[in-house]
């Protein structure tokens, strides 16, 4: 099993270990702290991996990533884990309010070697963060997502936004608020879901 993973993700070796060494954290916080449905647990590789590591690929070249309501790290732990051999200066910071899940990112991060910054406060207060790239997956609907990019995303930057089946609606009600000019990618784990490429994002 491990070795069609490991063929699916196209990582290296090295990086492969650490996805597993994190996927075992998953397992074992995640009854305490529920980062994951349990039904999706049995398929995290296919559902939360890969699901991220998809995020990572779309990305053009960065400094500064930012992941908002990182929850159990996906996708932000993943892409910071990818990011150790691919772009080993780039800074990564991950925000999550909730103080529980914010210490499992840490943990996470130490086991994993991987340089990041948690920051466990309310998305809206964190100071803005004038990200290259902002990352959101299952965290709230466009339009405030969009308020978040808003304050923490640079002017040249581009948001990596994970949507659903419904995405289209999710689009035409934020454009009543928001500028913005959009990319979506087809989804490789679920065919009607997609991620957002997003930039230019101003108040309508």
């Amino acid at each position: 099993m491990s070795d069609k993973i490991f063929d699916g993700l196209d990582v290296s070796r090295e990086t492969f270990e650490r996805l597993e060494t994190y996927v075992r954290l998953v397992q074992h916080w995640n009854p305490k702290i529920n980062l994951v449905s349990r039904n999706s647990l049995t398929s995290i590789w296919e559902r939360h991996i890969l699901d991220s590591v998809q995020v990572y690929r779309l990305a053009a070249q960065f400094e500064t990533w930012v992941d908002i309501g990182s929850g159990g790290g996906f996708p932000g732990m993943v892409c910071a884990i990818m990011a150790i051999e691919d772009a080993p200066g780039a800074q990564f910071t991950l925000i999550e309010s909730d103080q529980r899940k914010a210490a499992f990112l840490r943990s996470v991060a130490r086991e994993c070697g991987v340089k990041c910054a948690v920051i466990s406060k309310r998305i809206e207060i964190v100071d803005p963060m004038s990200a290259d790239i902002l990352s959101a997956r299952a965290l709230s609907d466009l339009g405030r997502l969009l308020s978040f990019c808003d304050r923490h995303l640079g002017k040249s930057g581009t948001a990596l936004l994970p949507k659903g089946a419904s995405w289209k609606k999710e689009v035409e009600d934020a454009r009543k608020e928001w500028k913005f000019t959009y990319e979506p990618i087809t989804s490789l784990t679920e065919p009607q879901a997609v991620i957002l490429r997003i930039k230019g994002v101003s108040r309508g």
